[in-house]
């Protein structure tokens, strides 16, 4: 499968900590192991990767709106943003792009507030609890999606 079009990888709050927070919960890579890997597999698909991450609500939620244009999908760990912001749901909404929700952890395992998300009732699917290799996933879940579109 080739495919021309690109991609908007978009992490969270605390995820620039990777590798050093809590690794028993997200494992020992970094972020920039982890964007390193989805550009390998992107590039299997044809696909690129803009690969972003910011602690800041509305500097998400700007880039999300940018994507409608730019991007032919989204994948996003918002982190703890996924269980309260409603602004980055409307603006996953309003991107009217196929979003995939991705989590390194399995939410449902932790604490009752990670247990709602925002970002499920607008997303296609969401990937959990496969640590770094649920982006991978995304990636390939993405690629289909765009590819049959």
């Amino acid at each position: 499968m080739a495919i021309d079009a690109s991609v908007l990888v978009l992490n969270g709050p605390n995820l620039n900590m990777l590798g050093v927070r809590e690794p028993q919960i997200y494992g020992s890579l970094t972020l920039d192991d982890l964007e390193a890997a989805c550009h390998e597999r992107a590039e299997q698909f044809g696909l690129t990767v803009d690969f972003r991450q910011s602690n800041h609500e509305g500097e998400l939620v700007t880039w999300i709106q940018q994507a409608r244009t730019e991007h032919d999908g989204i994948i996003i760990n918002a982190g703890a943003y996924t269980h309260t912001s409603v602004a980055i749901m409307d603006a996953l909404i309003l991107s009217e792009l196929p979003v995939i929700e991705v989590h390194l952890s399995n939410i449902f395992k932790r604490e009752p507030i990670r247990h709602h998300s925002h970002i499920s009732p607008v997303a296609k699917g969401m990937i959990c609890g496969f640590g770094p290799h649920g982006y991978l996933l995304a990636l390939d879940a993405i690629a289909n999606i765009i590819d049959r579109d």
